[in-house]
């Protein structure tokens, strides 16, 4: 599979993009894009279908369908995200996997709270739609998670 994707993302690193991006930078933007892509249709499966945007009562704590869905998408696009990050985009690392694992963790922790805080924010205070909303967000956590990865969970030198 890693072989696969890897030339896949190849394919469509094509003259002109050589000159202006690196290989690794287009390598995560491409793996990045089919995490989105990933994200975006299964937040939208699970936010119109699995919960019929309704809101779910657990006994203590009702969560609404806008936050169910993004916590199941998580569940998901963690798992996928640091594979194809580790495997295909930045697989030059010479940071150890476990500790590789452990930073991932700590930038998405960051990109929950942007997501959590996004989505009460642009859904439950000011009305917007949900699937909109997650899309916007989605665009200012690819941007963290870029810097972020790049030069602290999978950084391929020591800075001086």
């Amino acid at each position: 599979m890693r072989r696969i994707i890897t030339r896949l993302a190849d394919t469509f690193y094509i003259k002109p993009l050589r000159r202006l991006i690196p290989q690794e930078t287009f390598r995560y933007a491409f793996v990045g894009g089919l995490n989105l892509l990933v994200n975006l249709v299964l937040y939208w499966f699970c936010f119109n279908f699995v919960l019929d945007k309704q809101d779910t009562d657990f006994g203590i704590v009702v969560v609404s369908a806008p936050i169910l869905a993004f916590l199941i998408t998580f569940v998901v696009t963690f798992f996928t995200g640091f594979y194809l990050a580790r495997n295909i985009a930045f697989g030059k690392s010479q940071v150890h996997g476990g500790k590789q694992l452990f930073r991932y963790a700590q930038v998405v922790a960051i990109n929950i709270a942007i997501n959590y805080f996004g989505l009460k924010l642009l859904v439950e205070t000011l009305g917007f739609y949900p699937s909109l909303s997650n899309a916007a967000i989605q665009v200012i956590t690819v941007t963290f998670s870029y810097l972020a990865q790049r030069f602290y969970t999978f950084r391929t030198h020591r800075c001086s």
